[in-house]
């Protein structure tokens, strides 16, 4: 069921526990290249597509980043202490809350069912129950909170549902485009929407293909640090067991882990390090929207509704919206992404409990952005559909100066497992905060510029 905030505000009961006044703008859309001509560009061999977009989850004020990672020293228990109950009336759900699989489509769902759970144990027949957040985690609390006797009311700043998961729906594009998560492990049975199997890997540097880049770097570094008196970086975990982290072949690894991971091997604890990367992966090539909207069927929804304050006590919980009106409810999920929370997205009255407090701001929020091209005819010769670059590209930058620079580093390729002509280019850590900042026509030469090295022998000029 779908409202709009005036409806709902008519209908809800006054609350009066505070102000708080902020400006809204709209969730910046996808952007493409104003470049539609598929001709060569300049400084660069590789044909310009037809269209293309891309992300910018790192510039977006309603995600401030696309997924959590675990900073170095951060104890294993943190994103526990953030998903606790405050005073009955403030939950919290979302990928950084859950234990078990942070930064993954899994984690932010399990984390939602896990809120369900508690909410289930406390609230009383007849309540009022606001989430804030339309994403996975939102939509699953909904869900699962369906037949118990309480009014669910969910609220999303954006002008639509799926939050960090976003399938933009084109006529120009054969499939949807998928602009947040969409990529799952092999062995993951979530019914989201129709996915393909991504089983082939490509390394390839300058000279030609090589052998694909194992884990085992990685797995001797973390063993090696949990002998450490204290937890120390990836990077430096590495070092320790005589590894070179700058290695042409490690560096691609370190780079295919940070568009998982959204952070750089220096960020993130070798205690408590992120899944490590799989050689084969799923990809969701389904409306993860329409997912979404299933789960959310059965609650009311406003969209475009940011929330900007939350005030609570014995009685209950009142909402402020970016508008300045205000609302009251029983309790509140919280499923907005962690970026936002670190930001004071949402003031909290009074404010968190110091270890709340504490948890959010040890976490760290980092960063995966995504760029799609469409051909009409593909450039490429290989049915891999995960490529991976190492070293630098043929070109040497593509004429792009060092501030703009930015190595795509991971491609998946879709033409073998949809039919159609599809490149996703994917970054993450330092360099996908950089690529965000691109302008559409630097981004595009970066992500060319980086494909040069999968030219078929002889098409480099």
């Amino acid at each position: 069921m779908r409202m709009t905030r005036r409806e709902l505000l008519i209908g809800a009961g006054a609350g009066a526990l505070g102000v708080l006044l902020v400006s809204c703008t709209p969730e910046p859309k996808p952007t493409r290249t104003p470049t539609r001509t598929p001709s060569p560009l300049p400084t660069t061999n590789v044909p310009a597509p037809a269209d293309s977009v891309r992300s910018s989850w790192a510039t977006d004020q309603y995600s401030r980043g696309a997924v959590s990672y675990t900073r170095i020293g951060v104890q294993s228990d943190t994103r526990a202490t953030l998903a606790e109950p405050v005073e009955g009336r403030v939950y919290f759900a979302g990928e950084a809350t859950d234990v078990d699989n942070p930064s993954t489509m899994r984690g932010a769902i399990h984390s939602g069912e896990s809120a369900a759970m508690r909410l289930r144990a406390t609230a009383e027949a007849g309540e009022r129950i606001a989430v804030i957040g339309a994403g996975l985690a939102g939509a699953t609390v909904a869900a699962d909170l369906a037949d118990l006797d309480v009014e669910v009311t969910v609220f999303e700043a954006r002008d639509r549902v799926g939050g960090r998961v976003h399938s933009h729906l084109d006529d120009d594009w054969p499939i949807p485009v998928q602009l947040g998560g969409w990529l799952v492990s092999p062995d993951d049975d979530s019914d989201l929407a129709e996915s393909v199997d991504l089983a082939s890997a490509l390394w390839r540097s300058a000279g030609a293909d090589i052998e694909p880049v194992a884990n085992a770097p990685l797995d001797a570094a973390i063993t090696l640090a949990q002998t450490f008196p204290a937890d120390v970086s990836l990077t430096e975990a590495l070092i320790a067991t005589g590894a070179d982290p700058e290695e042409p072949g490690l560096a691609s690894l370190l780079a295919y882990l940070a568009t998982t991971s959204g952070a750089d091997a220096e960020k993130l604890s070798a205690w408590f390090p992120p899944a490590l990367p799989r050689a084969a992966s799923k990809g969701i090539v389904g409306d993860l929207g329409a997912y979404v909207r299933t789960q959310l069927s059965d609650a009311q929804l406003t969209l475009s509704s940011p929330v900007t304050r939350i005030a609570y006590d014995d009685a209950g919980v009142s909402l402020r919206l970016g508008t300045g009106e205000s609302t009251s409810f029983d309790r509140v999920v919280v499923t907005v992404p962690l970026g936002v929370l670190q930001r004071d997205g949402i003031e909290f009255a009074p404010p968190l409990p110091f270890t709340h407090r504490g948890a959010l701001n040890a976490l760290g929020m980092g960063h995966v952005e995504t760029i799609w091209l469409r051909y009409d005819e593909p450039f490429w010769d290989t049915e891999a559909t995960i490529w991976h670059a190492v070293g630098d590209g043929p070109a040497g930058g593509g004429g792009l100066t060092l501030e703009d620079a930015v190595m795509v580093r991971t491609w998946i390729n879709l033409l073998p497992v949809t039919g159609e002509n599809l490149l996703v280019g994917i970054v993450g850590g330092d360099d996908a905060e950089k690529f965000a900042e691109l302008e559409e026509e630097g981004a595009l030469l970066s992500a060319l510029t980086s494909l040069e090295l999968f030219l078929p022998s002889g098409a480099t000029g």
